[in-house]
């Protein structure tokens, strides 16, 4: 029965493979509309034929791995289940100690510690093909060290959630989801209130921006947004990537604007400044605290309805999974299986969300700057820098595409429809 389970999990996965590989490289339109050749928003226009070809190699290439690595995450989870190993795990904790906590760090360890190796593959493939269309900068030695990084702080955070969520299972069988989702309130709101000077300082230096001048211009515009920032801070992504990035982050007094070094090496000041006041439009738009609330909606939704399908499908095939009760420590990997499908099947609703707000902090940045072609040379050169897809194809743009596509972005300035008239 395990093996006949683990043949159709593998067989299903690969038959999929195949048919997002025939619709990503060769049955998705992504040409340019008719009336927009020759327009701004046109690669021919501002690409040379070379990155006009790379940038349709590597997108569709990233497209690929994006919509491989979600359904083979799952896989992994399937099989940790069916072949007993997550159960062995749960036995090897218990020969321990007997304190509760240490034996969940244990498990979680050699839980976390199989799932990376699992998915170091696809990683590294990633970092390789980013290095190749010399989109990473990144050396292997920094790039691991990056991912140890990852690792042990995707550990602590986990050894948090993990303990306190089943503690609740055990305490409260019913309404554990409840519970659980009342403590991820504060604890995201912490997580957003830290993160910009605990957790991002581990990745990359972050110092205060060395153009003066600059700075006193990004603050003037921040003061305009009634942003509360004193410094604006420059990081050191060059060593790492050739994208271009900016952003606002935190919350409260921990609220930071941040600029990648790359975007003040590649862009000129008024295409800065164009960006700087789109990641403004996020704040006076308060996207931050919508964002917030939509996730704790989500949340809710999410743990209600991982707690009902667990339920049903331990009492179902526990037998098979080898997973005794929800509360047993061996049925975490379902748990992250349901939460990633359910984040999946998710996405292309809070994608869209997403793309509407930055369609309107695009509009902020245009009535705030007041100058088009600043916007237009700045998606024009966020394409190239990353060599993405003007006009991706529609599965991509709505499962994957928290922004909306370079082409309606361009096309939307020149038009006109981000004015305020």
């Amino acid at each position: 029965m395990t093996r006949k389970w683990a043949g159709y999990a593998v067989g299903f996965f690969l038959v999929y493979l195949a048919v997002m590989y025939w619709y990503i490289f060769f049955g998705a339109d992504t040409s340019i509309p008719e009336a927009l050749k020759g327009t701004g928003a046109d690669p021919e226009t501002f690409l040379s034929p070379r990155e006009l070809m790379l940038s349709e190699e590597y997108s569709g290439i990233r497209n690929f791995l994006f919509f491989s690595s979600a359904p083979y995450e799952w896989l992994v989870y399937f099989l940790i289940l069916l072949f007993g190993i997550s159960r062995r795990f749960e036995q090897w904790s218990r020969m321990t100690v007997r304190w509760k906590i240490v034996r969940t760090a244990v498990y979680l360890f050699w839980l976390s510690l199989l799932t990376y190796i699992a998915a170091f593959p696809i990683s590294y493939i990633s970092y390789s093909y980013s290095r190749k269309y010399q989109i990473s900068t990144q050396s292997f030695s920094s790039w691991m060290k990056d991912e140890v990084i990852d690792f042990w702080v995707s550990f602590a955070m986990m050894l948090l959630i993990v303990s306190v969520l089943y503690w609740l299972m055990k305490k409260a069988k019913k309404r554990w989801w409840l519970y659980a989702w009342l403590l991820s309130i504060p604890f995201s709101i912490v997580l957003m209130f830290i993160q910009p000077v605990l957790i991002d300082p581990l990745y990359n230096d972050f110092y205060p921006l060395k153009n003066k001048e600059l700075e006193t211009k990004i603050l003037e515009m921040a003061k305009q947004a009634d942003i509360p920032a004193d410094h604006v801070y420059e990081v050191n992504m060059a060593e790492k990537t050739n994208s271009l990035n900016a952003y606002v982050t935190g919350i409260g007094s921990n609220s930071r604007i941040v600029l990648w070094d790359t975007t003040l090496n590649k862009l000129e000041e008024k295409e800065i400044l164009f960006i700087m006041a789109h990641e403004m439009g996020h704040y006076v738009e308060k996207h931050i605290y919508i964002g917030i609330g939509g996730y704790i909606l989500l949340t809710l939704a999410g743990l209600w309805l991982t707690a009902k399908l667990m339920n049903g499908i331990v009492r179902r095939w526990g037998h098979i999974l080898k997973v005794s009760s929800v509360a047993s420590l061996s049925s975490l990997p379902l748990f992250l299986l349901l939460i990633s499908v359910l984040s999946f099947v998710s996405d292309p609703l809070t994608n869209y969300v997403s793309r509407y707000q930055e369609t309107r902090a695009d509009h902020y940045a245009i009535e705030m700057t007041k100058d088009q072609e600043a916007a237009i040379h700045t998606f024009q050169e966020l394409t190239r820098s990353g060599l993405s897809q003007v006009n991706p194809p529609a599965l991509v743009k709505w499962i994957r595409y928290s922004h909306p596509p370079m082409l309606e972005r361009i096309e939307a300035v020149e038009n006109g429809k981000l004015d305020t008239k």
